[in-house]
């Protein structure tokens, strides 16, 4: 099953040179009852917004991955579902397992912390675990 990530790996080159998001911070509202402040928020970018698309295509078409478990996978792979443990994983002996366990948990998280999904882009990890996947995809086929 040779390129079983190209959905998601064919980002590489875009990742590379994209704007993935802004912060939106509320400036206008007083923060009162009758001008509530929204709270901020990420406004990704429309290169993020199809790539997360794409990554949850993926996800459905690997479900041997059992990916809704990714904090077991992390876990089992001496990982933590923690930016600082992700983000520093050492990713040239992980398994194409465990790098989409990275990037489920990575786009999870956002779930729970906006802005999450933006560092992970930022800091150059996303692009580093597409790298590795597509590494491993070469090996497959």
């Amino acid at each position: 099953m040779a390129n079983r990530f190209e959905i998601i790996t064919k980002y590489i080159p875009k990742l590379t040179e994209a704007q993935y998001g802004d912060w939106i911070i509320d400036k206008e509202k007083k923060g009162t009852k009758e001008s509530p402040i929204q709270m901020p928020f990420v406004n990704y970018s429309d290169v993020v917004s199809e790539f997360l698309q794409d990554v949850y295509t993926c996800m459905d078409e690997n479900e041997d991955m059992q990916l809704n478990r990714y904090g077991e996978i992390l876990e089992k792979n001496g990982l933590l579902w923690e930016t600082e443990s992700m983000k520093d994983a050492e990713v040239s002996s992980l398994d194409a397992q465990c790098i989409m366990a990275l990037i489920t948990g990575a786009v999870r998280a956002e779930r729970f912390c906006d802005g999450a999904l933006l560092d992970f882009f930022q800091n150059g990890s996303m692009t580093k675990w597409l790298k590795r996947l597509k590494e491993l995809d070469s090996q497959m086929g």
